[in-house]
């Protein structure tokens, strides 16, 4: 959701600009800095920005730059005249001299200037509906490049851990029958050989190493990452649900790590995690 955008127009009576910019956020904060001139038209202003990039911490600043000499500020002559006069007034009565420069001090008192205050033209507005358009396109444009980076990111990471799981399966090799031999040698070091009831100790056993297998977890874990590019690649935002995506592929990853009880695989576990963080991370950032 990072971007930037920036529009610019001159009249012969004014130079309008206007700069977005965009972060991530989750839901749509609108921030906007605009000239009293266009404040009537901020909640129009808001909408405009939501319906085109929908979610971000998103500023907004218009600036307005005078060309035209006429709409320069004038002096108040009748407010620095009364000005005046009352603060030479005052020295005489303080016994203050009023040879300093009374006339610099007056210039900085409330009102000394005014500025004539024109209505903002339909035709006006016009043109800068069209300067926020623009801004607002060339934001979203730089949004869909990063897009596109992000999108071989997160494929990069896709791929590491379906080769990682790949991985998993050539190291699992004969666990659960090495972990069988383990039990059953453990067995007869502690207990006598008589005392055992190789019945029951097998059907624990096969049911202990069922809860073991790791099968089903790789079979989601596949799926996951598959549903994952499907929803990448699809039309629409989509941001959200890559997010619950890599959620659901982290419990997978974790119930492979806590079942394997190898140390091998037990590194490739760790492995897919640091790749999964880096999606976590990116579906941040996408709307």
């Amino acid at each position: 959701m990072t971007g930037y955008g920036k529009a610019m127009i001159e009249t012969p009576q004014r130079k309008i600009t206007v700069e977005v910019r965009s972060l991530n956020s989750k839901q749509a904060d609108v921030n906007t800095k605009m000239p009293w001139l266009f404040k009537e038209k901020e909640l129009e202003i808001r909408n405009m920005i939501i319906r085109k990039l929908q979610r971000g911490k998103i500023d907004i600043m218009i600036s307005l730059d005078t060309m035209d000499e006429d709409q320069a500020p004038v002096i108040n002559t009748k407010v620095v005249r009364g000005y005046f006069n009352q603060m030479k007034e005052l020295s005489t009565e303080l016994g203050i001299d009023s040879s300093n420069d009374l006339l610099s001090i007056v210039m900085r008192l409330p009102e000394t200037l005014k500025t004539e205050r024109p209505e903002l033209t339909e035709e006006e507005w016009n043109r800068v509906v069209t300067l926020i358009e623009d801004a607002l396109s060339i934001t979203d444009n730089y949004r869909l490049d990063e897009g596109k980076a992000m999108e071989a990111d997160l494929s990069k990471s896709l791929a590491a851990i379906l080769r990682y799981l790949e991985e998993l399966s050539a190291v699992e090799g004969d666990r659960l029958a090495r972990m069988r031999e383990k039990l059953q040698a453990s067995l007869r070091d502690n207990f006598p050989t008589e005392n055992i009831d190789m019945n029951r100790f097998e059907q624990e056993l096969i049911f202990y190493l069922e809860k073991m297998d790791i099968n089903e977890e790789k079979v989601r874990l596949r799926k996951h990452c598959d549903y994952f590019t499907e929803t990448m690649k699809g039309e629409g935002a989509n941001g959200k649900m890559l997010n619950f995506i890599s959620q659901e592929m982290g419990r997978e990853i974790n119930t492979i790590g806590s079942k394997a009880n190898d140390a091998p695989m037990q590194k490739l576990v760790v492995m897919m995690k640091d790749e999964l963080e880096k999606i976590k991370e990116l579906t941040l950032n996408i709307l």
